[in-house]
């Protein structure tokens, strides 16, 4: 019986230990069997999906790439991994913490802050200011651009965050009505819920897509 809502993502377990944070470790269990048939079907799709992943990165990186959408493709990787393991039953979803998020999500924006401001200040600074920005407005542009350069890193974070809880709250508030329902009704809820699941599947692959396609946007403004 849950205490409220929200107890189903709460990381603490019966045992009074932390031990649902060990789920972003169970998707290294389902890598390893690629590599010892190969070529196998899972290999081939994994090589294509992270070919199709560098060509968009490297568009949008431009030249100076020089194999950084590795880190990216990794992210993609973690991000989904993720995202698709919370959708199994008791399978803790880790991405519905901020404490995950804002641990990816931060670091890489600090670093991408960091390398611009000291090895392209000039640059840095013209971003600051819209091109075609009339000289009266130029000083609440630099407001306004000031900080939603800083509210990145938690947009980022937030809008992951977002996306992981709500599905999860709402199948889960459909869940717990399933036992006071008809026979006829339980049958459609069935169906919306696995309609929902399938919902849920596409956008944790959209999500952990756009937190990566984000990512490298932010990196290639500071080049």
């Amino acid at each position: 019986m849950m205490i409220n809502l929200f107890s189903s993502f709460d990381p603490s377990t019966s045992f009074n230990l932390s031990l649902n944070w060990m789920s972003m470790m169970i998707g290294l269990l389902f890598i390893p069997p690629m590599f010892w048939l190969i070529p196998s079907r899972m290999n081939f799709l994994w090589i294509k999906i992270s070919f199709i992943l560098h060509s968009e990165f490297k568009i949008l990186m431009g030249k100076n790439s020089k194999g950084t959408t590795l880190i990216f493709i990794s992210l993609f990787s973690l991000i989904m991994f993720n995202n698709l393991l919370g959708l199994f039953p008791y399978i803790f979803t880790s991405t519905s913490h901020l404490v995950l998020t804002l641990t990816l999500a931060l670091p890489l924006w600090l670093s991408f802050m960091i390398y611009g401001w000291l090895n392209n200040t000039l640059h840095m600074l013209a971003h600051l200011v819209p091109q075609g920005t009339p000289g009266i407005l130029m000083p609440f542009m630099v407001c306004i651009e000031t900080i939603s350069n800083i509210i990145r890193p938690g947009t980022l974070a937030i809008r992951l965050t977002a996306n992981m809880i709500a599905g999860h709250l709402l199948m889960t508030l459909l869940g717990n009505t399933g036992p006071n329902l008809t026979f006829i009704m339980i049958n459609l809820l069935i169906i919306i819920q696995l309609m929902l699941l399938m919902l849920e599947s596409a956008v944790a692959i959209i999500q952990s897509y756009v937190f990566a396609i984000l990512s490298t946007l932010y990196s290639s403004e500071v080049n």
